[in-house]
């Protein structure tokens, strides 16, 4: 454990910014999860969820939490599937 009160601080605030950073990407990975699974579903519902899942991974990305190459992955990715679900 630490003795300098700086040091202190500095664990509590580590462990926030953690567990914050944790409850954003597991958002971000719930939204994912449950637009693949509405993709069997209706189509205006997975759009719905789309739009929410690439919010998630934005948001994400811009706090940090993934970088910016791994959301446009993400994004592309769940787009990707969106579009052949559409096509059909």
């Amino acid at each position: 454990m630490a003795n300098i009160k700086s040091a202190k601080k500095r664990i509590i605030t580590s462990r926030k910014s953690a567990a914050l950073n944790n409850d954003v990407k597991k958002a971000m990975k719930t939204s994912i999860k449950n637009f693949e699974k509405s993709l069997n579903d209706d189509v205006k519902e997975a759009e719905k969820l789309l739009n929410l899942a690439i919010k998630r991974i934005d948001k994400a990305a811009s706090s940090g939490v993934i970088k910016k190459n791994t959301a446009a992955r993400y994004k592309s990715n769940i787009q990707t599937k969106f579009n052949k679900l559409s096509s059909k």
